[in-house]
C-alpha cells in the first residue's frame, strides 16, 4: 500500500493487523495523533509501536521449520 503523506513512517494499524489486515494510519499533526482510516483505532506513535511490537510476536516463527512434535 503506498504512503500518501500521512505522516513521517509508514505505519500499519495494530487493531487491523491482528486481523491479517494491512491498513496504513493517518496522521495528524497538529494532536499528533495516528488514526485508522478502517476501523476506530488512534493512538500516539509510542503506543502504535508498542502494539505492532506485540503483533509482530505472532509472526515470530514464521521462517522456522518444525520437524519433531512431542506430544507424547
Amino acid at each position: 500500500m503506498a504512503q500518501l503523506g500521512k505522516g513521517k513512517l509508514n505505519y500499519r494499524c495494530p487493531s487491523c493487523f491482528m486481523r491479517d489486515l494491512d491498513i496504513d494510519m493517518f496522521y495528524n499533526k497538529d494532536t499528533k495523533i495516528y488514526s485508522c482510516i478502517r476501523c476506530q483505532y488512534r493512538g500516539t506513535e509510542e503506543d502504535v509501536l508498542k502494539k505492532n511490537e506485540m503483533a509482530r510476536f505472532r509472526y515470530g516463527a514464521m521462517h522456522k521449520r518444525f520437524d519433531k512434535f512431542d506430544f507424547d
